[in-house]
């Protein structure tokens, strides 16, 4: 059971290959099994590359699947169409386009379970990276929002400064009515004269101003900084917002790109691991002899010409033969005088027809 199914996926003609020798109907087993297997192992590939884009493995079956069918149908087609010569280089010149073909097919195939093979590796690059984007992304996000944040802290500043300069008159008005009652300053006479009280009275009024300006700049303050906390908190919130996308930078072109950063050799070595599975019915067929099933085969192709080539040398004769038949039939017709008497007098009959519709036509414009 096992050996029919492999004949069928080697694409040889079944009535053929069971009627030559068992040793033949091996190599065939061997070329079938291998295009099976290829296809097995792009289904596998497929699959795993599609789970990294789709991240559903029922989606990602259902299209491995089709891949590999693609494959194995593909492989299976090679095969089936490289006939043996009697020279290796024309075998090799009809094999060419289709080695081209399985080299493409088989860097497709390798480079998903590449990536999985070095799947630890690859994460430990793409962790690298997304700590670099995450980075770049908070200062990014941190530069947008700075200049208002900037603004906001030079409000805030500059409202405490005018407290602090305001405070500082106050306390430099106090001290001078308070020196001018010692009579340390100012008139030098001990005492609460009038230059003390109006001293006193421009204090009281810049302590009055004082308490205003702080309860103003205060308040302005205070929503300053509920401002500030609100810039702080909508910064927060875009490097949250912006976070999931970067921990989500590990699909199928971002593994390729962390794959080509690893050392060449081991990647190289798989790939063309799986150039040789690919190509191996190809060049199974180039490199074995030229056995029964192919003398069979090449038998029934030359059977077919040969009676293809009778059939149009056969088809040709007959046209031939025909149109010199009718060609002696007419010349014999064209000497029959009665056909002749016959023709003439409808010819004259036709004239004298023509000769009529003229004549009324011309009546009938004068």
């Amino acid at each position: 059971m096992l050996k029919r199914f492999f004949i069928i996926c080697s694409g040889a003609d079944k009535k053929l290959i069971y009627s030559c020798s068992d040793g033949e109907q091996n190599k065939y087993t061997g070329i079938g099994a291998t295009v099976f297997f290829t296809a097995v192992m792009a289904f596998i590939a497929a699959s795993y590359a599609l789970y990294t884009v789709f991240d559903n493995i029922y989606t990602s079956v259902f299209f491995g699947l089709v891949w590999g069918l693609l494959i194995f149908n593909l492989d299976r087609f090679i095969v089936s169409t490289i006939r043996k010569r009697e020279r290796f280089g024309q075998e090799l010149l009809q094999a060419t386009p289709r080695i081209i073909l399985a080299l493409i097919i088989a860097v497709v195939i390798s480079k998903p379970l590449e990536i999985k093979i070095f799947q630890k590796e690859i994460d430990t690059i793409l962790l690298k990276e997304k700590n670099e984007l995450a980075m770049v992304n908070k200062k990014q996000v941190a530069d947008y929002y700075q200049s208002d944040i900037d603004r906001n802290k030079a409000s805030i500043d500059s409202l405490k400064s005018e407290i602090i300069q305001k405070e500082k008159e106050v306390n430099e008005l106090y001290s001078t009515y308070i020196t001018e009652a010692e009579g340390t300053s100012g008139t030098m006479k001990l005492g609460k004269g009038p230059v003390y009280k109006e001293k006193r009275d421009k204090h009281d009024t810049a302590l009055a101003q004082l308490d205003t300006l702080r309860k103003r700049n205060e308040a302005k303050i205070a929503a300053k900084e509920a401002e500030a906390v609100t810039l702080r908190s909508n910064l927060d919130k875009k490097i949250t917002e912006t976070q999931p996308i970067i921990d989500k930078f590990d699909g199928l072109m971002a593994r390729i790109n962390a794959l080509n950063k690893l050392p060449l050799l081991p990647s190289l070595f798989i790939m063309l691991l799986f150039l040789a599975i690919e190509t191996a019915p190809i060049i199974a067929k180039l490199l074995s002899p030229k056995g029964e099933y192919d003398f069979k085969l090449e038998d029934n192709e030359m059977a077919l010409k040969t009676n293809l080539a009778q059939n149009n040398h056969q088809r040709e004769l007959m046209r031939t033969t025909d149109a010199g038949i009718y060609d002696d039939v007419y010349a014999e017709i064209r000497q029959d005088k009665e056909l002749y008497d016959y023709k003439k007098k409808k010819a004259i009959e036709l004239l004298q027809m023509q000769a009529d519709s003229f004549s009324e036509k011309q009546k009938n414009v004068m």
